[in-house]
């Protein structure tokens, strides 16, 4: 439903959908319809691969997103069997040889790819995680987050040689509690769906063929609702992921970062030993 403005209040220069879609196709696809955007993550049409491109455009996507009015509720997940796969090769480089404008652009991408998520949409957001992978941190962050049974949610950075920075454990800790999340940050043992909905990280467990739709229905009652009633009861659910982030993400990433820039070995050979865990194998 378009807004009812008044001409004295017209809006100035709001992204464009066609704009937007195309800018970010490399690893988004978007398709609207009535008002829901389906965002889903991907590379060459299978499940997205970890990339600085993709790390750098997320952040940027979330605020063309956000200033949108035409986008009333959205839908984010991945492409296939997996939601994510995490790519080692990143890190071929170590980090300590970055330039300087380097680490500090990683460093705002890093705050920015969670807290443009979280502080410039101000819509409900649904996350149906399709199956296993990294970064489930993005997913758990939405308002509503359902997942399959095989997804699996772990922190693979402790056991790759650094300290958990980039959100996942940060998300454990507000949804599982210090305690949990600590076991899980040190050993990276996985949670799979249907774990992850006992400990409350995840609202609904279902099959891979039933993922969208039913996000789908839930976006579809949503929009039942008024425009009013969604972006502010919205604006209430969230407001606990903004404390979060404000209060802890920049301290996570901070000794995260610390550590990497002094790390001589690097965690490319330490992640490569892990690649199965978080990365599909043909």
């Amino acid at each position: 439903m378009s807004e009812k403005l008044s001409p004295w209040f017209e809006r100035t220069e709001p992204s464009q959908f066609e704009v937007y879609a195309e800018k970010y196709k490399d690893i988004m696809l978007m398709t609207r319809k009535n008002g829901i955007l389906e965002v889903r993550l991907h590379t060459d049409d299978g499940p997205l691969k970890f990339s600085w491109k993709a790390h750098s455009m997320w952040s940027q996507a979330w605020i063309d997103i956000g200033r949108d009015p035409e986008n009333e509720v959205m839908i984010l997940t991945g492409t296939g069997d997996r939601w994510l796969d995490a790519n080692p090769e990143v890190w071929k480089k170590l980090f300590r040889e970055w330039t300087q404008d380097d680490k500090l652009k990683m460093y705002h991408e890093s705050l920015r790819l969670l807290e443009n998520l979280i502080f410039c949409i101000d819509i409900p957001t649904i996350a149906a995680i399709n199956g296993p992978g990294t970064h489930c941190e993005i997913g758990t962050l939405c308002d509503i987050t359902l997942c399959t049974e095989d997804t699996d949610f772990f922190d693979p950075h402790f056991l790759g040689g650094t300290p958990p920075g980039d959100g996942m454990a940060l998300t454990l800790q507000r949804t599982i509690g210090v305690k949990r999340a600590a076991y899980y940050a040190y050993t990276g043992k996985k949670l799979d769906g249907r774990t992850a909905m006992e400990l409350g990280i995840v609202n609904e467990v279902l099959p891979r063929e039933q993922l969208l739709s039913r996000a789908w229905e839930l976006a579809e009652m949503m929009m039942e609702r008024s425009r009013g009633a969604r972006m502010l009861t919205h604006s209430i659910l969230s407001r606990p992921w903004k404390e979060a982030l404000v209060q802890d993400q920049g301290f996570h990433l901070t000794h995260q970062m610390y550590d990497m820039a002094n790390d001589e070995e690097g965690p490319l050979a330490r992640l490569m030993k892990l690649k199965a865990r978080f990365q599909k194998t043909t």
